[in-house]
């Protein structure tokens, strides 16, 4: 989503949430978040797990450096040792060169994602391991601009939340999944507000 499409969609569900209305006046409106798809945003997703987003992009840097355009025959043409030297982990690099094979035997086809509904999607990429059913999400908002997720596994989306509605406690996912269906169709514009929402509003 571009900006326009992200402010519109907000202003959407503010007009029918008084509660959101009042966080957009406390916060402001967020700037939007995208991505580039296939490989590298999927080797991406992977290299950011339980890691600071610093070191993630010193990483995904030196990957970069490594070999350029970070394709998946290129990942796979490298030796463990020098990816290892790039600050990846064994399993993740088990991970990279498991969707690189995927992507590179056609066994999953990128190129063919815009065309497929969310929920297709979302199983082609739950099925390569490392990417988990928030991993997909992201991916469909992010790199195709999908405008109706909602990651309700994301703990910072989840304690945003809990702020915005006054809940006693941080939702669990199923609850924060059923709660933010009151803002379809724009679940996704909802989850970039609420990242800024988390950073910027009182505890």
């Amino acid at each position: 989503m571009d900006k326009p499409i992200l402010i519109q969609g907000l202003n959407e569900v503010a007009a029918a949430d008084p509660e959101v209305a009042a966080a957009l006046d406390l916060v402001g409106y967020p700037e939007p978040r995208t991505a580039p798809g296939g490989f590298p945003a999927l080797l991406s997703i992977i290299v950011n797990q339980q890691i600071s987003k610093e070191a993630a992009r010193a990483i995904l840097g030196r990957l970069e450096d490594l070999m350029p355009g970070t394709t998946p025959a290129g990942f796979l043409a490298q030796p463990d040792e020098a990816l290892q030297a790039a600050g990846l982990s064994r399993p993740k690099i088990r991970y990279g060169r498991g969707i690189a094979e995927a992507l590179v035997e056609g066994h999953v086809r990128p190129e063919e994602f815009p065309d497929m509904e969310d929920a297709a999607v979302i199983d082609a990429l739950t099925g390569l391991k490392g990417i988990g059913l928030w991993s997909a999400e992201i991916y469909c908002m992010f790199s195709l601009g999908r405008r109706d997720l909602f990651p309700g596994e994301d703990i910072a989306l989840q304690e945003a939340m809990r702020r915005l509605k006054g809940l006693e406690a941080r939702p669990k996912p199923k609850e924060a999944r059923a709660l933010a269906a009151a803002w379809t169709p724009w679940r996704s514009a909802m989850a970039v507000f609420l990242w800024h929402y988390y950073r910027g509003a009182p505890a």
